[in-house]
């Protein structure tokens, strides 16, 4: 590289490479150092372009990433698959402009990693509340940067990557012109700019631990599996709710047997029942064999009828003599898989819309519930995914948090091992365990610190039965929950509109 900006091929390149590169920091691959890589190569590809063209840049960068990376939506169609990527691609431009427009600004690698953050704000909140798959931070559930999450956050986490990776580019800038790597003033700026990326991406480890517990509860994870894969699987609703009663039986018979300790907690998945149990005579009866076989109430996934044929996606607290109780109402749903936004135009076209015959309702309050003395923090499939939402539960006094989940609609893909890292997250992220309970897998224990304590094989039955920390210290992320992201938020977008109203053609200088 002779100098910037790069010409259009080359620079089209460099983006489509970058965005190939940070899928494999994802699962399934999983190589986490590569996210600190990637953005470094659409940094250098945006560098002194134009606006317009750093826009074009951030698409291909998008396109190569999102594409593969949401390929567990095909299991949905091929038509959702490709409207979320493009859309996230288009999202995706919007970093590239930004990247583009503070690439000439004096501080360039600082402004580049909140340019980045505020990109990833503007996906996570648009449109129909956003879509945040694909962060920076989801890709980094463990190594050395992880516990940056519970100091400043996901976001904070973000910015701590997205730096590393800016800081990369800015020394393939300081060696352009040089034909001996590090020789000469520039190739000791670019070995500053190696140890600044070094000192960010290893000080983590020098971060603290996990609060401490206080005590310690026996959790009971019932995987009781489906019929069959796909779609369809909702048609053969009793069989599901059949597979958790039978599987929480077997629980009660080997925790009789003393092949298993007798659990505090028990908890089914979301969608464990897809009929009322509370409106259904004989699935409310199943519900209250299962509790009184373990002589515990059970937290169970399920869907409620709601007025006007709208539905509830909920966690309900089953309790053994008096059934229903406590529950909670998922709040962030999902758009085109739990409600259709303009229906009446789009059911025409999309016959597939039919497998979603009603809406669903969100809740208002967050997840926090009482399990058998415990407080929980109940979150629901990809509600893990939004900060505000994993925040409110520990703010309110969540002492573990509790996933439950449904992933058997996207089959033996990578989805679920994207959502598992998301859970890991967000134990570090909190300083809380956390129970991910799936109907099919991958279900899974994950102790504060962010490791896996156990772990279950996707389409099986399964039980999981693990000693978990009751914590009620908090991290200083929740203490301090969305403020990182809003300052980065606001910084980036400050940036990136300084630096396209300053433009201006200036021979190529190292800044």
């Amino acid at each position: 590289m002779t100098g910037w900006p790069l010409r259009a091929p080359a620079a089209a390149l460099l983006a489509l490479a970058g965005g190939g590169v940070l899928y494999l920091a994802f699962p399934p691959a999983g190589l986490r150092p590569l996210a600190g890589v990637a953005p470094a190569l659409l940094i250098l590809a945006v560098r002194h372009q134009q606006v317009r063209r750093g826009a074009w840049l951030g698409a291909i960068f998008g396109a190569s990433f999102f594409f593969p990376l949401l390929s567990w939506l095909q299991f949905g169609g091929i038509a959702p698959w490709i409207a979320v990527s493009v859309l996230e691609t288009l999202l995706m431009a919007v970093t590239g402009a930004g990247l583009a427009a503070v690439s000439r600004l004096p501080g360039w690698p600082l402004c580049s990693a909140a340019v980045w953050v505020a990109g990833e704000g503007v996906r996570g909140r648009v449109p129909f509340d956003g879509f945040t798959w694909g962060r920076l931070a989801f890709s980094q559930d463990e190594g050395p940067m992880t516990r940056w999450a519970a100091v400043f956050g996901a976001a904070g986490l973000t910015f701590a990557v997205a730096l590393v990776a800016a800081l990369l580019a800015a020394a393939a800038v300081a060696l352009r012109r040089r034909p001996r790597l590090f020789g000469g003033g520039q190739g000791r700026r670019a070995l500053a700019f190696l140890a600044a990326a070094a000192v960010v991406a290893l000080c983590g480890l020098a971060l603290p631990g996990p609060p401490p517990a206080r005590e310690h509860t026996v959790v009971a994870l019932v995987q009781g599996n489906v019929p069959r894969l796909g779609l369809d699987f909702n048609a053969q609703r009793q069989r599901v709710v059949r597979n958790h009663v039978d599987a929480t039986l077997e629980l009660a018979r080997r925790v009789e047997a003393g092949e298993l300790a007798a659990p505090d907690l028990v908890l089914w998945p979301e969608n464990a029942t897809d009929i009322d149990p509370r409106t259904d005579r004989e699935i409310g009866r199943l519900l209250t064999e299962a509790a009184r076989a373990v002589n515990q109430p059970i937290l169970v996934g399920a869907v409620l009828d709601a007025p006007a044929n709208r539905a509830l996606n909920a966690g309900i607290v089953w309790d053994p003599v008096t059934g229903p109780g406590q529950t909670y109402v998922k709040r962030h749903l999902v758009p085109y898989g739990e409600y259709v936004p303009f229906r009446k135009r789009l059911e025409p076209i999309f016959g597939q819309l039919a497998l979603i015959p009603r809406d669903f309702k969100a809740g208002a309050d967050p997840g926090v519930l009482d399990l058998n003395g415990v407080r929980i923090g109940d979150v629901i499939c990809f509600e893990v995914a939004y900060d505000d939402l994993v925040h409110d539960v520990v703010r309110g006094g969540a002492e573990i948090l509790v996933v439950q989940t449904n992933n058997a609609t996207f089959g033996r893909s990578a989805e679920t091992r994207q959502q598992l890292a998301m859970s890991r997250l967000r134990a570090v992220e909190h300083g809380r365990a956390v129970a991910v309970v799936a109907t099919s897998g991958i279900s899974a224990v994950i102790g504060p610190d962010g490791s896996f304590v156990d772990q279950s094989e996707i389409f099986t039955r399964d039980l999981l039965v693990e000693r978990m920390p009751l914590i009620t210290a908090t991290t200083l992320a929740t203490r301090l929950g969305g403020w990182p992201e809003g300052i980065l938020l606001a910084l980036g977008a400050a940036a990136a509109l300084a630096g396209a109203l300053t433009r201006r053609e200036s021979p190529d200088r190292d800044r």
